[in-house]
């Protein structure tokens, strides 16, 4: 009897089990739906990994009889993908594979057999399969048992798993956070030993891998995780850099305790969350220590830079770099306006923050970690104050398309001038005037500008 929350995979791997049948081939379904649906967990399903006991040419010879589109760049490494549908499918044959020790690419070996295959996976919960078309569960290495027990282990020896895939050591983090599970003691011996493998893994797959943990609801288990074994130091020494020495007589947060606690604080989203790690990330580098306490002038600005570094180093693009870098450098901007909002404060703000506006303020709320609920309850006002005076300016002036008002072309005429860099002035002038009174008008503007022209004319004719 299949259960009812498995009836959707049914559905959707029925007809391909059947095609393998036919020709004699066994199937099974693996990956993450078979864990899923056992901690009933199964959401959309968009994509389907099978492996079997079909060499490649076998899998695309059996797919291309059936399937609406194929695909081959796997091929070398045994995955035969194609499209049912909406559904992606992706078969593989029984392998093991293994990185020697400097490279980055695994050597696939192919395997005869299912416990094999799945020897070869990174943890027990995900070493279960299904076979089809009977929808038999296959579980040698007791997944389902330490899926009740919360429990994370390898198949193998953790230190044979992580040396025949590093990236696992990271992956584990995910799963920590993720599904609640506990790391046995050998697990969390095998990282902190073996941590430096991670650098056979490319740059991109250590990304991937990092920001499925960041989008976790609750991500901070596996980032204390990555922290304690070491393993974060192998691409992010920032954060545990983070974890300060406390002074006995200038007292100040963990500032590491601080930005896993702003993390969680924001919703799950990527830029946004990766914004709240490397919020702080220059305190240390800025830390001083006064007659006032502790200080970290200009945190904000050469945390910018570090995190420009950093993410371009774990080759991020240039749209993730330059947002999570702009909301970094502008995460205090808040805290500069105590004593109350101007228009003009209001214009330069939403300006600075462009389209990342959204997200600046959702950042600012969550970097409130303070115990103390008046101060709490009085920042939160604060920030309600200012998303409500931000609504009605916008309602006022449409602020999100800010500009001068008038345009380059409009100053040539008026001033009856040449392209140059006296255009460039004049426009910046002109912005200025915008940011700080707002619109004013065709003749008055105009008439500033004239007086402008007046006054320095002459620094152009020189």
């Amino acid at each position: 009897m299949i259960p009812e929350r498995f009836l959707p995979l049914v559905e959707r791997a029925e007809p391909v089990a059947k095609h393998f049948a036919s020709r004699g081939f066994d199937l099974y379904l693996v990956g993450g739906v078979v864990r899923d649906g056992l901690v009933n967990r199964l959401g959309d399903i968009a994509d389907l990994d099978y492996t079997t006991n079909a060499r490649p040419d076998d899998i695309e010879a059996c797919v291309r009889t059936f399937a609406d589109a194929v695909w081959t760049q796997g091929k070398r490494f045994g995955t035969i993908g194609f499209l049912v549908g909406d559904v992606r499918h992706e078969v593989t044959t029984f392998r093991a594979e293994a990185y020697s020790p400097d490279s980055r690419k695994p050597e696939v070996e192919f395997a005869d057999a299912i416990d094999a295959d799945l020897s070869r996976r990174d943890f027990t919960v995900n070493a279960m399969a299904l076979r089809l078309p009977d929808f038999e569960l296959v579980d040698p290495f007791g997944g389902v048992a330490d899926l009740a027990a919360s429990v994370l282990r390898t198949p193998l020896d953790p230190s044979t798993s992580f040396t025949d895939d590093p990236l696992r050591m990271l992956r584990a983090a995910r799963f920590i956070a993720g599904y609640g599970l506990v790391p046995v003691a050998e697990l969390v011996e095998a990282v902190t030993e073996l941590k430096d493998r991670l650098s056979i893994v490319s740059a991109e797959r250590i990304r991937d891998e990092f920001d499925k943990l960041i989008v976790v609801e609750d991500c901070s288990p596996g980032l204390w995780f990555l922290i304690d074994t070491g393993l974060a130091d192998e691409f992010l020494p920032e954060l545990s850099n983070l974890r300060m020495t406390q002074d006995p007589i200038h007292q100040h947060k963990d500032v590491l305790e601080h930005t896993i606690a702003v993390v969680n604080n924001c919703e799950p989203e990527r830029i946004l969350r990766l914004s709240a790690l490397y919020h702080d990330v220059a305190k240390p580098r800025t830390r001083d220590f006064g007659p006032k306490g502790v200080t970290f002038h200009h945190h904000e600005v050469v945390g910018a830079r570090m995190t420009k570094d950093r993410m371009r180093k774990l080759k991020y693009s240039n749209d993730d770099v330059a947002d999570v870098s702009k909301l970094v450098e502008l995460h205090l901007r808040f805290h500069t306006y105590k004593m109350g909002w101007t228009d003009s404060a209001i214009r330069r703000y939403v300006r600075d923050a462009g389209d990342q506006l959204s997200r600046l303020n959702k950042l600012t709320r969550a970097d409130c970690t303070t115990r103390n609920l008046r101060k709490a309850k009085e920042l939160s006002l604060r920030m309600d104050e200012l998303e409500v005076k931000i609504a009605e300016l916008q309602a006022r002036e449409e602020i999100e398309a800010l500009r001068p008002e008038l345009d380059g072309l409009q100053v040539i005429e008026h001033l009856g001038l040449t392209p140059g860099r006296v255009v460039g002035d004049a426009i910046d002038f002109l912005f200025e005037i915008r940011l700080d009174e707002g619109l004013l008008g065709d003749e008055e503007i105009r008439r500033r500008l004239d007086s402008w022209w007046a006054e320095n004319q002459h620094r152009y004719n020189a």
